[in-house]
């Protein structure tokens, strides 16, 4: 059931070296300029200057140890919050902006959506991984054992802020005047149990077996801060 055992604390050995493969994908190959918020030890972001050659890749980590590995990977790291290093980007600069499992951990995640459009070229577009709190084993737990219970990573991480379902992001990017291009359930959990609900209830918890939400999306012209 999606066991995320408990390291006391602290982030397993692998929170901030994680490749995020899946997530490649969603990163259009005529981005030259990739932002990683969030960017760990830069193991996403140098897999996307592999990919493509001549592509500028940035990041911003806030855990110091891992900024500092990510700044062998990738050609520039801000280390520090989000919200705090913003200021020091170059506007128009990024044709894509990543947040790969980012946006839950941040106090007003809508607020760093609307302002990081300052920082994006006339065509760029944003790229998120976004928890989902319907998954399966959260719902089993929840509903069936009554347990709500913090872990040190996965859905129910203990540093999350925020927790999302596949509604209220649609509504989230929608309120910030976002064209929502592309968004797929990723991290799908394929054992019987939420299949069986899937079809029960006629398609009502087919979400469900989702861990996450990949998603990307553009600002429209007329949002807000918009160019």
């Amino acid at each position: 059931m999606d066991a995320d055992p408990p390291t006391h604390g602290r982030k397993p050995d692998w929170y901030y070296a994680c490749p995020r493969k899946e997530m490649l994908k969603y990163v259009p190959e005529a981005s030259r300029t990739v932002l990683d918020v969030g960017c760990g030890e830069g193991l996403f972001g140098n897999t996307l200057k592999q990919m493509s050659a001549g592509r500028e890749v940035w990041g911003i980590e806030i855990n110091p140890v891992a900024a500092a590995e990510a700044g062998h990977k990738i050609d520039k790291v801000l280390v520090g919050d989000v919200t705090a290093v913003l200021s020091g980007l170059p506007e128009g600069h990024f044709d894509c902006v990543v947040f790969n499992d980012i946006l839950e951990h941040l106090v007003d995640p809508e607020s760093v959506l609307r302002n990081i459009t300052r920082y994006l070229s006339d065509d760029g577009l944003v790229v998120c991984s976004i928890p989902n709190v319907r998954y399966f084993p959260v719902l089993f737990r929840l509903i069936l054992r009554k347990e709500w219970r913090y872990v040190d990573n996965g859905v129910l991480d203990r540093t999350h802020l925020r927790f999302f379902t596949v509604k209220s992001i649609r509504e989230m990017f929608e309120a910030l005047n976002y064209d929502m291009l592309a968004m797929d359930g990723i991290n799908r959990m394929n054992t019987w149990r939420p299949k069986v609900a899937s079809l029960l209830s006629l398609g009502l918890f087919a979400d469900c077996r989702n861990k996450q939400y990949a998603c990307v999306a553009r600002p429209k012209s007329d949002g807000y801060g918009m160019k």
